[in-house]
């Protein structure tokens, strides 16, 4: 009888985040992908928030949509970077990265390719994990919201602003690898 064929062992629970990974939160001035208004960022070593950068950004068109939500007006942003422009500067967060995480992970991957592709940038070529999914799997919580996770967890968060939320999801996926690691 032949012997089984060697499995390698499955991989650790959130392997990803042992190492290096960063957060981002964008808000947006209208329904368009690559109206990237503001963006935040939050880079994870070790399990714990290392840097952080955040600021606005002039969205393509002038219109501002969605400022009931987040607050900011296309005044505010007249004289702000484009994306073209602030990314490069930000991206070097990423450097080094494993996996990038966001709470609602599809909405800010979307708007991160649009933004890349408009600006004529390359997309990081990094896999994206949701801490909404995460959340779920870890506690089941429902609402899962960014605002009722870090109300369960006692995260500081002030909602929409983006630098916040980076922050606030970081948080969220070190709680989860901790108790993916607890559980082991």
């Amino acid at each position: 009888m032949p012997a089984p064929p060697h499995r390698p062992p499955p991989p650790a629970p959130l392997a990803w985040a042992a190492g290096a990974f960063v957060a981002i939160d964008f808000e947006t001035a209208d329904h368009g992908p690559d109206s990237a208004i503001a963006v935040g960022l939050a880079r994870v070593e070790g399990l714990e928030v290392v840097a952080r950068a955040a600021t606005l950004i002039r969205p393509p068109r002038p219109r501002v949509l969605f400022t009931r939500v987040h607050g900011i007006t296309y005044r505010m942003v007249e004289r702000a970077p484009t994306f073209a422009d602030a990314w490069p500067g930000l991206a070097a967060l990423l450097d080094g990265a494993a996996a990038l995480v966001a709470h609602n992970a599809p909405f800010d991957r979307r708007v991160l390719s649009a933004c890349c592709a408009a600006a004529g940038l390359q997309a990081p070529a990094l896999p994206f994990h949701c801490t909404v999914q995460l959340a779920r799997r870890a506690w089941g919580l429902k609402p899962n919201d960014l605002a009722s996770v870090c109300g369960r967890l006692g995260v500081p968060l002030r909602h929409h602003d983006a630098g916040s939320d980076a922050e606030a999801c970081a948080r969220v996926a070190i709680a989860t690898a901790r108790l993916a690691h607890a559980r082991g």
